[in-house]
């Protein structure tokens, strides 16, 4: 079974962008090629979340109450930050 290996060119990467992936592959023992596919490896495999997740996660933080949680509200706070 042989691998195959493709070849990628970048152009036009931002210099502080470069600089950020240069400083983590050195802080890791990586050349920037290395250190580019591991950070595009993980890009990919990150799970996205699900469209019916994402509406979810929004509708339990629209309806969230602070009190619930024992947490004051924000009228309270408000209140408590102008009398100081």
């Amino acid at each position: 079974m042989s691998t195959t290996v493709s070849t990628l060119h970048v152009r036009s990467v931002p210099t502080e962008l470069y600089d950020r992936i240069r400083q983590q592959a050195q802080s890791k023992n990586r050349s920037i090629s290395a250190e580019v596919i591991m950070l595009l490896t993980q890009a990919m495999r990150k799970d996205r979340q699900s469209q019916a997740a994402l509406l979810s996660n929004i509708q339990r933080r629209r309806f969230f109450n602070p009190k619930t949680a024992g947490a004051p509200d924000s009228t309270t706070l408000l209140r408590e930050d102008r009398e100081r």
